[in-house]
């Protein structure tokens, strides 16, 4: 009746107000690799660390610097937010993120994202087939590094 209604009205409002996503923290995607956000400031600037699980590259996989921003998390629940992965330790290519964090079920946070990667090529005729995209992309919450 009226009254069910009425605690799904508070709970809506109850989550608008506490239901805020927050970027800051570790994720993983469903590939394995790993993402770390540092607090996001007030500005809505952040930086972090991006640990890949895949690579077109044979060498040594090393944690790469991230840096980004996304829209003002006071205003909005579910903020859009962008981020650059520069993955210079071990290859000659740059990743461009987009996306927005969704809070779901009891609170749960993800992204959806998609991404661009840029590689470095010798001319500009051999750009066909210097960038990868990838749509559909997930991270969630993870509990921690691997040793």
């Amino acid at each position: 009746g009226s009254d069910s209604r009425s605690e799904l009205v508070v709970l809506a409002i109850l989550c608008f107000t506490l239901c805020k996503c927050d970027l800051s923290g570790l994720w993983r995607n469903e590939l394995g690799s790993l993402m770390e956000i540092n607090k996001v400031n007030d500005a809505g600037e952040f930086s972090g660390k991006y640990l890949t699980a895949v690579t077109a590259t044979s060498n040594c996989i090393h944690s790469s610097p991230l840096k980004g921003a996304q829209h003002d998390r006071t205003q909005r629940s579910q903020p859009t937010f962008g981020f650059t992965v520069n993955w210079e330790k071990f290859s000659n290519s740059t990743t461009v993120f987009v996306g927005q964090c969704f809070v779901g079920d009891k609170g749960k946070e993800t992204l959806k994202t998609m991404w661009l990667l840029r590689e470095e090529v010798g001319s500009p005729g051999d750009g066909w087939r210097a960038t990868r995209w990838v749509t559909g992309h997930r991270l969630a919450r993870s509990e921690g590094w691997p040793c």
